[in-house]
C-alpha cells in the first residue's frame, strides 16, 4: 500500500514536471535539463546510500526519505504560487527530490528479502507482486496526471505527488514494525574510512558477479533510452500531434496497467517459466514496436494496441530480474549491492532527456523515435549472444545456498 501511494504520486510528477517546463518555457532543452537535474543526484545518492541502509536499516531510511520528499516536492507549487520560482531554483529543488528518492527507493527494494522470509513465499511471487504494484500505481498515476494537468494545471498536480510521499511513509512505518533485519543499527559512529570500505565490499562483490553486472549495464542503457522517450520525445509528440497531456497520460496509464496485469501473471506462474527465454521475448515485444508506431505517425488506435501488448510483455521483466538479483546477493550485502546495481541501472538516465532533446534538434522528432527504437532492440537482444546471461536461469537450492555462503 505504501509503495502504491508514493509511486502513484511519482508517476504524476513524471508528466506534470515536463509539462510544466514545456508550457512555461517552450524549451525542449530546458525540459531535458530538468530531467538531468533530478536523476543525477538520485543515482549518486543510491550509490552512497547502500552502506547507510545496511547499517541503519532499510525501514528507517525509507521512511525518512519519504518524509523529506514530501517537503522537497511541495516546494515547487508553493514557490510557484508565491511568484518566487525561477528555472535555476527549480533545478535545485528537483535535484533535492532526486537525492531523496535514490536511497528511499533502494531502501524499499532492500526490504524484499526480509518480506519474502517473513511471508515464506517464492521470490518470483514477491517480485511479481511488487512489480504489479509498481505498474498498477503507474496506471493510476499517469491517468490521474493527465486529468489533473488538464483540469487544474501541473503545479497543483505536484501537490498530490507531495502528499503521496507523506501518506506512503506513514503507512510504511506502520506496516513494517517488527519485520526482521529492517531496523538495525550497526556502528552508528563508524569512521568515514569504514564507510568507504563497506561500500567497496559491495562493489567488489558486484563486479565479480557476471550476471548481475551484465544485467545492470544492459538495464542502464535501456533506462537511458526509456528516459529519452518518456521525458522528452513523448511529451513533444503529444504537443506537436495535438493529442495533448490527456492522451499522453492515457497512453502511459494503459502501458502501466497492462504491465501490472503481466506482472500478476508472472507472479502466479513465474516459477514455471524459463527465465532467459521469457526475458528475451518480453523485451522483443515491449521495445522496438512502440517507437516505430509513433515514428510512423500511426493512428491512435494502433498506438494504443501496441501500447497494450508492449505493456503486458514488460510486466514479465521485473519479476524475473528481481528474483535473479535477490537470489544472488548474500543477505549481509543486500543494501550495498542492490543500491550499487540499482544506481548503475539509473546511471545513464540523467542523460536521457538531453539525448532526446539533442536528437529532436539534430534529426527531428520522428527520426529520433527510430534511432531510439533500433538502439533499444540492439541492446536488449545482445544478451542472446553472451553466454554468461544464461546463468539467469533458476539455480538449484544447493547452488543458491553455496553462492550465498560465499
Amino acid at each position: 500500500m505504501s509503495d502504491a501511494i508514493s509511486l502513484t504520486g511519482t508517476r504524476i510528477s513524471m508528466i506534470a514536471i515536463p509539462w510544466f517546463v514545456l508550457t512555461a518555457t517552450g524549451s525542449v532543452t530546458q525540459t531535458g535539463l530538468v530531467a538531468f537535474a533530478e536523476i543525477l543526484p538520485l543515482v549518486l545518492a543510491k550509490v552512497l546510500g547502500g552502506p547507510v541502509i545496511d547499517r541503519l536499516g532499510a525501514r528507517r531510511v525509507a521512511v525518512t526519505c519519504d518524509v523529506g520528499s514530501f517537503f522537497a516536492v511541495g516546494l515547487v507549487p508553493l514557490l510557484h504560487w508565491l511568484g518566487w520560482l525561477n528555472f535555476p531554483l527549480l533545478l535545485v529543488i528537483v535535484a533535492m527530490a532526486g537525492a531523496l528518492r535514490g536511497p528511499g527507493d533502494a531502501a524499499k527494494d532492500s526490504l524484499t528479502p526480509a518480506i519474502v522470509a517473513s511471508a515464506k513465499v517464492p521470490m518470483e511471487r514477491a517480485t511479481g507482486l511488487a512489480s504489479a504494484v509498481e505498474r498498477g500505481a503507474g496506471m493510476v498515476g499517469f491517468a490521474l496526471a493527465g486529468v489533473l494537468v488538464v483540469a487544474v494545471g501541473p503545479t497543483t498536480a505536484l501537490v498530490v505527488d507531495a502528499m503521496s510521499f507523506l501518506v506512503g511513509g506513514a503507512i510504511l512505518a506502520w506496516a513494517t514494525v517488527g519485520l526482521p533485519q529492517t531496523d538495525r543499527v550497526q556502528d552508528v559512529h563508524e569512521s568515514p574510512m569504514r564507510f568507504w570500505l563497506s561500500l567497496h565490499e559491495g562493489w567488489t562483490y558486484l563486479r565479480h558477479e557476471p550476471v548481475l553486472l551484465g544485467l545492470s549495464v544492459m538495464i542502464a542503457i535501456t533506462n537511458l533510452l526509456d528516459a529519452a522517450w518518456s521525458a522528452v520525445l513523448a511529451p513533444v509528440w503529444a504537443i506537436e500531434s495535438g493529442n495533448g497531456a490527456g492522451f499522453l497520460g492515457l497512453m502511459f496509464a494503459v502501458f502501466a496497467g497492462c504491465s501490472a496485469a503481466g506482472s500478476l501473471f508472472a507472479s502466479a506462474y513465474g516459477e514455471r517459466l524459463p527465465r532467459f527465454r521469457t526475458y528475451l521475448l518480453a523485451y522483443l515485444v515491449c521495445g522496438l514496436p512502440r517507437f516505430v508506431v509513433m515514428a510512423a505517425d500511426s493512428p491512435l488506435w494502433l498506438i494504443m494496441l501496441i501500447t497494450v501488448t508492449a505493456g503486458a510483455a514488460s510486466g514479465f521483466l521485473n519479476p524475473i530480474l528481481g528474483a535473479v538479483f535477490f537470489e544472488r546477493i548474500p543477505s549481509g550485502l543486500v543494501g550495498r549491492v542492490s543500491s550499487l546495481s540499482s544506481s548503475m541501472c539509473y546511471a545513464l538516465m540523467p542523460f536521457g532527456g538531453l539525448v532526446g532533446a539533442t536528437l529532436i534538434t539534430g534529426v527531428g522528432l520522428y527520426p529520433a523515435f527510430i534511432v531510439i527504437g533500433v538502439a533499444y532492440l540492439a541492446v536488449t537482444m545482445a544478451p542472446a549472444f553472451v553466454p554468461s546471461f544464461r546463468q539467469m536461469n533458476r539455480q538449484s537450492q544447493d547452488a543458491m545456498e553455496t553462492h550465498t555462503a560465499a
